[in-house]
């Protein structure tokens, strides 16, 4: 996602108030005076494995298809050969609505941070009560962008959540909203 306010991102992604019809989870639940500085979510790359997978049935369906068409005695494959193109999609469609189904947002006041479509999992954390944030990525990670972001709650026990795109611009939004949370609490 990236940073709210344009057409697009650094990373060339949409952004904006809306995705598609609906208002995001986030933006569902802002308290007043609070804004969404920086949004992201599940990195491409945890599409790869399901991807490769579905593909991987479907080519086998199409085979199985192919030797059902072209002779006559294997008539019998046109069943597996449809199943296997159907898992094939389902796979790839399961793997698609995970990874749109994940968000995590900074705004000025707290981190969001929302699983799940069917059933959902929230952590929302005040910046205030934010022990630690880090993050951990491998070397694919590291060239091609995500990682997984772990959140410390004051007196909690650490949230890991692994595949997020861009963790390290995630952690430096947080930590310079808690400098300036720290910083308006002081003068205060």
């Amino acid at each position: 996602m990236g940073e709210l306010g344009g057409d697009t991102s650094s990373h060339g992604l949409a952004t904006g108030k809306f995705r598609g019809a609906a208002m995001s989870y986030v933006e569902q639940n802002l308290i007043p005076g609070e804004r969404v500085l920086y949004q992201t979510g599940l990195h491409w790359m945890t599409l790869a494995g399901p991807f490769v997978l579905g593909i991987v049935l479907e080519l086998a369906g199409i085979g199985f298809l192919w030797a059902a068409l072209t002779d006559q005695q294997r008539n019998w494959l046109l069943v597996p050969a449809i199943l296997l193109v159907l898992i094939g999609g389902v796979v790839e469609a399961a793997a698609v609505l995970q990874k749109n189904s994940i968000e995590m947002a900074v705004t000025n006041k707290r981190v969001f941070i929302k699983t799940g479509l069917m059933t959902r999992r929230t952590f929302e954390l005040l910046l205030s009560k934010i022990e630690s944030i880090g993050v951990e990525e491998d070397l694919w990670g590291r060239m091609l962008g995500y990682g997984t972001v772990t959140v410390r709650g004051t007196g909690g026990s650490p949230e890991p959540f692994p595949g997020i795109s861009h963790p390290l611009e995630f952690r430096k939004h947080v930590q310079e909203q808690i400098e300036l949370y720290a910083g308006s609490a002081v003068t205060k």
